[in-house]
Order: C-alpha cells, then sequence, then structure tokens
C-alpha cells in the first residue's frame, strides 16, 4: 500500500473461513494487517474504498461474495460512530474470522468502548464458525 500513503508494519497469518450470514458462497480468505498513517479516519476508510474498487469490488448481495473487503477495525483509541463508519468496526467482537488473526498480531490491544483485550473477547466469543490457518506468517 506504498504510495496509499499507509504503512503496513504487521500482518497476520492468512485464515480460509466459512461464510457468516449468506451462507450460500465458498469460503473466504481472511488477514489482519497493522498500519501506520497520516490519514484520518475517514480518509482512510475513502482510501480503502478506492483501493477495493480498483481491484474490482462490487457489492450486490450484503455478506455476499466478494473479491476484496478492507475495513478499519480500530484506529488507535478513537471512537467513532457515523452513519457509514463506526470504529471499533461494529460487528469485530461477534466474529471469530476478525478475533483469530487479530489476536495474532494485537493479543493485548484493548477495545476501547468493550474494556476488553482482543484475547478477552475471542474467549467469550459464541460465534463457533470454522476458522482454519492456511498459510503462517
Amino acid at each position: 500500500m506504498k504510495g496509499e500513503g499507509i504503512e503496513i508494519v504487521d500482518e497476520s497469518s492468512i485464515y480460509e473461513t466459512e461464510p457468516v450470514g449468506y451462507k450460500e458462497q465458498g469460503w473466504f480468505l481472511n488477514s489482519v494487517v497493522k498500519g501506520k498513517t497520516e490519514l484520518s479516519p475517514r480518509r482512510l476508510w475513502k482510501r480503502l474504498e478506492k483501493i477495493e474498487k480498483s481491484i474490482g469490488r462490487e457489492s450486490e448481495i450484503k455478506w455476499g461474495p466478494r473479491i476484496i473487503d478492507l475495513d478499519i477495525l480500530f484506529y488507535e483509541n478513537k471512537i467513532l460512530n457515523g452513519k457509514q463508519l463506526q470504529i471499533p468496526h461494529s460487528e469485530l467482537h461477534k466474529r471469530k474470522f476478525v478475533l483469530v488473526p487479530l489476536e495474532e498480531i494485537a493479543l493485548e490491544l484493548v477495545h476501547p468502548v468493550l474494556k476488553k483485550t482482543i484475547s478477552e473477547l475471542l474467549r467469550d466469543l459464541k460465534d463457533n464458525s470454522q476458522v482454519e490457518l492456511l498459510l503462517r506468517q
């Protein structure tokens, strides 16, 4: 993402995960990265949307098949509750496919709203969907 105003400083392994929500589709590949940027959260979100579109993302079905999906999970300890952008991501604490790779690179990170570490969120998770290690980083 060099040249996009984003520097990747850490990345998780890649996991193959079963779909959540809309089940009539193939499994997904999921990974989490930690980045540094001077962009504001809103400008970062717009930049990620631009990257998605340049790769060919089209949204047709909510939670349906897509070539790429880039989300902002956290931005420092900021809390934003906009109509289009919520930080921390509003669903991350409910999603095993997010928490498993996130724990790899940020197990002690504390959710600024729920006041729990990623490890605690994963321990308390009710999602029993399959998340399988595909490629270790």
